[in-house]
């Protein structure tokens, strides 16, 4: 089989991870930071792409690494219209849906820009996409809230959970499109996401703030409670929303967002701490009995995953209330840039058929 070389690109808010992969393996790797004062000169996120763009090339020259022979550029998914999971082959309809970036100003939107203008530049090379954040394969009924002005989104983890679920069925043996899953990315944000037979029915929104309490989301409120917050006038729009998603969590309730602090905290005697990480391992696995449900109570495995995975006592308070359903397995951390490379490698292998934007 061919040892394809490839180029996978991350941009973050304030930094751009990028790795190369010779076959499976990982060659080189490197997070450039960015500087909030060099980032404030741009007006608009598309705008970051030639800075972002040569400070890769820079890089990857420091390193010694030629760009002339690979075979593909991947980069992270950006804020796109909804679509299925899958990889999809950058076009103009893509980057230009980025650059008017109609559904938000994200780092993540420059992923396709800055690989589509490297691969430009490479006979035969081409530029990819896998797994955006706004993957959506809701089922109709997941959709529907009691008022017709709101209906549930698809906005989650989706790059780590598919590629987890893949890992989790290669280890069976197994298809990942064979399996019914209850995969929970722990974060920043937390996502439980159904995954039925290779598509994900049913999933919080983790970048609005849906689902269970996070270091950084507020999580499901008491409505009434939050509709007397909207009009006390004591806060904006805008300070709202940063209370759902940014301030929210553990931020909140404790005054940072440091997972890691908590489990210490209340090891070392805080009741407060002890509650508040008691509380959100209880929001996760009350979150992850719900994802059960959707899926009849035929669940093939149980997936905890995401930084947060590292910590034993939150994965065995989530095992104690689920395992009932099915066998419950930890991944800690996450891998998106062997995620990405995956993807990219399985079209160049035939295994994946490039999807259409």
């Amino acid at each position: 089989m061919p040892n394809f070389k490839i180029l996978a690109i991350n941009p973050g808010s304030t930094s751009t991870k990028i790795a190369v992969y010779e076959g499976e393996e990982q060659v080189f790797i490197t997070t450039i930071r960015h500087q909030t004062a060099e980032l404030e000169q741009y007006k608009r996120v598309a705008d970051q792409f030639p800075f972002r763009k040569e400070l890769i090339l820079g890089e990857l020259k420091k390193a010694g690494i030629a760009t002339n022979d690979f075979n593909a550029i991947i980069g992270r998914g950006g804020l796109l219209r909804p679509l299925e999971s899958g990889v999809y082959e950058v076009n103009d309809a893509m980057l230009a849906d980025l650059r008017a970036a109609a559904r938000g100003q994200h780092a993540s939107n420059l992923g396709a820009l800055i690989a589509q203008s490297i691969a430009a530049s490479i006979p035969g090379a081409k530029a990819y996409i896998a797994d955006p954040v706004v993957v959506d394969e809701m089922a109709a009924v997941a959709r529907v809230t009691g008022l017709p002005e709101m209906h549930r989104i698809s906005m989650f983890h989706a790059l780590n959970h598919k590629a987890i679920g893949r890992a989790y069925a290669k280890k069976l043996g197994k298809k990942y499109e064979d399996l019914n899953l209850i995969i929970a990315h722990l974060g920043g944000g937390i996502s439980v996401g159904a995954h039925q037979k290779g598509r994900v029915v049913d999933v919080n929104d983790a970048l609005a703030g849906d689902g269970p309490f996070s270091p950084e989301r507020a999580g499901e409120l008491p409505t009434g409670q939050l509709v007397d917050l909207c009009f006390s006038g004591k806060y904006t729009r805008e300070e709202v929303r940063s209370k759902l998603a940014g301030k929210g969590g553990l931020v909140a309730l404790m005054g940072y967002n440091d997972a890691q602090r908590l489990e210490n905290e209340a090891k070392g005697g805080s009741k407060e701490a002890a509650l508040v990480q008691d509380a959100m391992c209880y929001n996760i696995a009350k979150w992850v009995g719900s994802m059960g449900a959707v899926l009849k109570g035929k669940v093939d495995g149980i997936l905890i995953t995401g930084g947060i995975a590292y910590n034993p006592y939150v994965v065995s308070y989530i095992r104690e209330m689920t395992e009932h359903i099915a066998p419950v397995t930890a991944y800690p951390g996450e891998d998106e840039m062997g995620a990405l490379a995956m993807n990219a490698r399985m079209v160049l292998e035939g295994t994946v058929q490039p999807k259409v934007y």
